[in-house]
């Protein structure tokens, strides 16, 4: 437990957070038994990053069980052995934009010295099982997960999947937080209006969209994975990735996956992609990007689901 007077309480991602930052993103804990899994401190670190920075002072420095880096101008982000997270802030009105980063690269980060695989993408609950959306940034992800949402599914993980394996060996995706990140134009397609929501610091024109009512806070076998794209077609096409091609997917699509060489897991990324991509079929799902076609993907991927020929 953390010796500081106040400290606050969270889960996320079925692991328990002790925090000395207010993460008011994540769903609160309280009277939980259980073991805290991860620490949040506040700690200066400049004399250790001084030490082991790059010379330009980007990027990220791993050493053994240790990941640092630094966001210039705001704060300096360590997280090791997955289980403790520490920032060293420029200033006490910056823990808004900490908190962004501490939920985004410091999990995702903390999820792989886990050996929890964390793909960059958005997870929605359908009759029983995740389904995984995939895809670079702007590929649509968060906007067809709201589409679902709208057609009253739930919301398992926006941002960051977390994939791992239970006890009888089935890929599960564990949930995050009940939270979507749209752009202006999804708000737009959608009918929702931007003055309702809160803009993320550095992104003026993306929004924080709380979906509490909307959410599935409980594990869930993984039933399949999309990837999307987004090209200069005139409509959806869709294909089932085949063979080594799996591979090649979940690579390209795992967050932060630069440092996974860096941290010595090459092994275990390849083990674990390889046996998720025999687990669960994998399709590639291209979109034109002339239109919104959110509501069409949605149809196109329930009758896929449910065994339909698609036409």
């Amino acid at each position: 437990m953390l010796s500081t007077e106040k400290t606050y309480m969270y889960t996320t991602f079925g692991l328990i957070i002790e925090s000395e930052l207010p993460l008011l993103e994540l769903e609160k804990v309280t009277n939980d038994e259980r073991e805290v899994d991860i620490i949040i401190t506040r700690k200066d670190l400049s004399n250790v990053w001084s030490k082991i920075s790059p010379i330009n002072r980007t990027g990220f420095v791993v050493e053994e069980n240790r990941v640092m880096f630094e966001v210039p101008g705001l704060a300096i982000f360590s997280i090791e052995k997955g289980k403790a997270i520490t920032f060293s802030t420029c200033g006490d009105d910056n823990d808004e934009k900490n908190r962004l980063y501490i939920l985004g690269s410091c999990l995702g980060i903390l999820l792989m010295q886990r050996k929890i695989l964390p793909l960059h993408g958005s997870a929605i609950a359908i009759d029983g099982k995740a389904y995984a959306f995939i895809g670079e940034s702007g590929a649509g992800k968060s906007t067809l997960a709201s589409s679902f949402i709208k057609k009253g599914y739930k919301l398992l993980s926006d941002d960051v999947v977390a994939l791992s394996f239970n006890w009888e060996n089935t890929p599960c995706v564990t949930p995050s937080y009940p939270q979507q990140k749209l752009w202006q134009e999804s708000l737009n397609a959608f009918g929702m209006k931007s003055t309702d929501f809160k803009p993320l610091f550095d992104r003026i024109t993306k929004f924080s969209i709380p979906v509490q009512g909307e959410f599935y806070n409980q594990p869930l076998p993984l039933g399949g994975i999309f990837e999307l794209s987004g090209v200069d077609i005139e409509s959806i096409e869709l294909h089932l990735i085949e063979k080594l091609n799996r591979f090649q997917v979940l690579h390209e699509h795992t967050y932060r996956r630069s440092l996974i060489e860096k941290m010595n897991m090459m092994d275990w990324h390849f083990h674990f992609c390889a046996k998720c991509m025999n687990s669960v079929p994998i399709y590639r799902l291209c979109r034109p990007t002339s239109t919104f076609t959110a509501h069409d993907l949605v149809a196109t991927i329930l009758s896929v689901i449910k065994g339909e020929k698609i036409k």
